[in-house]
């Protein structure tokens, strides 16, 4: 399949496995190889996320993401249009990865700063013909920008929405198997951390335009088989936020 040409937008969906579109954010594409996909975008970047997923992003509630993932169980949710803000964002994703890697900065002076890393546990790449497709799976690892020190987070949701059946017991056991990959990445500085101090320098180029997203969303390009993708889709087209 024909790559990603730097500076390209492209669209990253979360996509449920019933077909429907959970999230999607616009993207500018710094580069695109057999190892990753990295993208990146700067605070005025569309989204379009689910509303109550909005509503307590807006609220600083948490306990609204709950009643979020309830109503992603139940498959009835209505998407809002949104905003990426306050933060840079890089994004390094492998094709076959059960993850992806973050980067996120901040304004320091006059320019920018790593504020962390940060790695979203999620299903491997399926291309699209406007961007990738993926699905959040809700765990988290926080990183320290010297790599020296890093915490779990939201490990009580990743809980609860194994309980509602969101995650399935395959997808658990590729997150656990993702969980160790991305250790040894970070304890041998490899992956994106072997880049780790070009990566912490990257800034956005203040020519791009803040990406935008094509039309409204649709159904994603197939349906995810019962219990969970089990691997990746990279050569055709159809492949694949934190509060």
């Amino acid at each position: 399949m024909r790559g990603f040409e730097t500076g390209q937008t492209v669209v990253r969906r979360d996509v449920h496995r019933s077909g429907r579109v959970w999230s999607e954010h616009a993207l500018r594409v710094l580069t695109d190889t057999d190892e990753a996909l990295v993208t990146a975008c700067a605070p005025g970047a569309q989204a379009r996320w689910p509303d109550l997923y909005a509503k307590a992003r807006t609220e600083g509630d948490r306990s609204v993401r709950t009643e979020a993932f309830e109503a992603m169980a139940a498959g009835r949710w209505d998407l809002a249009a949104g905003v990426w803000e306050e933060t840079d964002l890089l994004l390094w994703k492998p094709p076959a990865g059960w993850f992806s890697v973050n980067a996120f900065y901040v304004p320091d002076g006059n320019g920018r700063r790593l504020r962390n890393w940060y790695v979203n546990f999620e299903h491997p790449t399926r291309r699209t013909e406007s961007g990738f497709d993926t699905f959040d799976l809700t765990v988290d690892l926080v990183i320290t920008p010297d790599l020296a020190r890093w915490e779990w987070k939201d490990e009580d949701e990743y809980a609860h929405v194994r309980r509602l059946g969101i995650v399935s017991d395959i997808e658990h056991q590729a997150v656990d198997t993702a969980r160790g990959e991305v250790l040894a990445m970070l304890a041998g500085r490899s992956g994106v951390f072997a880049h780790a101090e070009r990566w912490a320098a990257w800034r956005w180029e203040p020519a791009w335009p803040s990406p935008r997203l094509p039309g409204p969303a649709s159904a994603a390009w197939r349906v995810a088989p019962e219990g969970g993708w089990r691997g990746g889709c990279r050569g055709a087209l159809g492949e694949g936020p934190q509060v």
